[in-house]
């Protein structure tokens, strides 16, 4: 069994290869959270897609880089990733795991963000999947070591519950200062609220300007666990 990793910043962004760290320190066992070892085969955009939702490319060739025998970069969407990784890289695929996205994906970013298109695509052909995506405060950097490691716990708890059919997890870590403690895990519901929509005028151009950190929020929606700092797991169907 394999799993698949995807992404929706490219696949030299540091979120997949915090991701695959993640991935490694479960296969190695240094955790002691899993009893049996996950094969892994990167199966990557070659570049920055990010807010792609799910396209797919129809009418165009995909042209497809296989770096080496477990990694790949491909010249589509997340989603093309995934039907490629499914039909034509591997067998007996168990799960896919799209990230680790750098900013948030929470509430109805679901509908825009390429990284849970990806795990999406895979729960409509069967697969299991997890979205993993770290919120960000304005333009601050992320801790990628500090990311891995929480993404290495969270996948130890899902990759062991149990999905139903055309369901999939979606994972919002939380933007902490140095020093914080490790945040706390939240199964909750997804926001429904809708983001910002604020406009620049200039003539006949708008220019948007929006600010993510200000949406609405649900009390105790995945929105609302992810800005008070905890780490928001929802569970999404197709």
């Amino acid at each position: 069994m394999t799993l698949i990793l995807t992404n929706d910043d490219g696949i030299d962004a540091p979120g997949i290869r915090a991701l695959m760290k993640a991935i490694n320190d479960l296969n190695t066992g240094n955790q002691g959270l899993l009893n049996e070892s996950y094969p892994v085969v990167i199966a990557a955009p070659k570049d920055h897609l990010s807010g792609c939702a799910h396209q797919v490319t129809t009418t165009s060739p995909i042209y497809v880089h296989r770096r080496s025998d477990s990694e790949y970069a491909i010249a589509g969407t997340p989603a093309d990733c995934v039907r490629i990784a499914l039909t034509h890289i591997c067998k007996n695929i168990q799960f896919v795991v799209s990230g680790i996205n750098a900013g948030g994906n929470l509430g109805v970013d679901a509908y825009i963000s390429g990284t849970v298109a990806a795990v999406r695509e895979a729960a409509m052909h069967g697969i299991p999947g997890i979205a993993v995506s770290h919120y960000r405060k304005g333009k601050l950097n992320v801790d990628w070591d500090v990311a891995a490691r929480w993404t290495t716990n969270i996948l130890a708890d899902l990759l062991t519950r149990p999905l139903e059919p055309g369901t999939f997890w979606n994972v919002n870590l939380p933007h902490l200062l140095p020093g914080e403690p490790d945040p706390e895990v939240v199964f909750c519901q997804p926001c429904t609220k809708p983001l910002p929509v604020n406009y620049r005028i200039e003539g006949d151009e708008f220019y948007y300007v929006g600010v993510y950190q200000e949406r609405d929020r649900t009390p105790g929606s995945d929105v609302d666990v992810c800005f008070a700092g905890k780490i928001a797991v929802t569970k999404l169907r197709v």
